[in-house]
């Protein structure tokens, strides 16, 4: 095990383009999980409910909603 740990340090090490390409790819890494955080994922429970049990409560009622309510799975007749 420390000789495989031993060559991935040795490697990175040694990198000199390596790098620089790292950092670019964790820099893309941070600003697309960023981005999608703050603009495609929105915190809906946090605005729409003030408490965490008003919270717990919807997420509760909406799996068993999801959970009870019938699936239209007859509709997939074939000739």
């Amino acid at each position: 095990m420390k000789r495989i740990l031993d060559f991935y340090i040795e490697g990175f090490r040694s990198m000199t383009v390596g790098r620089k390409l790292w950092a670019i790819i964790i820099i893309k890494l941070i600003l697309f999980f960023l981005v999608f955080k703050l603009f495609l994922f929105p915190d809906i429970l946090e605005r729409d409910y003030d408490t965490d049990e008003e919270r717990a409560d919807a997420v509760r009622n909406a799996l068993i909603e999801r959970t009870t309510s019938p699936t239209d799975n007859n509709n997939n007749t074939n000739p």
